[in-house]
C-alpha cells in the first residue's frame, strides 16, 4: 500500500472471534470505554451502542458501535445469533496490538479469537 502521508503515523488492527457471555448494551459499552482505558486512548465522543440493523434483518440482531478518540476510533459490531464479533482500531497513536487482543479475548471470554495489523 502507498503512503500518501508519511508524517501521520497510523496504525490498525481487526480482531474477531466468538464470545461466551451474554452482552447487553451496557456491558459493550463498557468494553470500548475500558478498551480505551487499556489503550491510553481520549475519547471524545461515545461510545455511540445501538442495535438497528437487527430491526431490519434478523440475521444481524446484536449491536452495532463506534467511539472516537482524539487519536482517532474504534468501531464494534456484534451478532447476537452467532455470538460473534469484529472489532476494527484505527489511531493515530501507537498501542500493542497483542495487548489489545488480549484484552478482548478476556473481556469476551473467548479462546476463538483472530486478528490482522494493516
Amino acid at each position: 500500500m502507498k503512503d500518501f502521508c508519511p508524517s501521520i503515523f497510523r496504525q490498525r488492527l481487526v480482531i474477531e472471534g466468538r464470545y461466551h457471555p451474554v452482552l447487553s448494551k451496557e456491558k459493550v459499552r463498557e468494553f470500548l470505554i475500558d478498551l480505551s482505558r487499556y489503550l491510553g486512548m481520549t475519547i471524545v465522543y461515545g461510545p455511540i451502542v445501538k442495535n438497528v440493523a437487527g430491526g431490519i434483518n434478523r440475521k444481524h440482531k446484536g449491536f452495532e458501535c463506534v467511539l472516537i478518540w482524539a487519536e482517532s476510533g474504534a468501531t464494534l459490531y456484534v451478532w447476537d445469533t452467532y455470538k460473534f464479533f469484529t472489532l476494527d482500531i484505527y489511531t493515530c497513536k501507537a498501542f500493542s496490538p497483542r495487548g489489545a487482543v488480549s484484552f478482548a479475548k478476556d473481556f469476551f471470554g473467548t479462546r476463538d479469537i483472530t486478528y490482522k495489523s494493516v
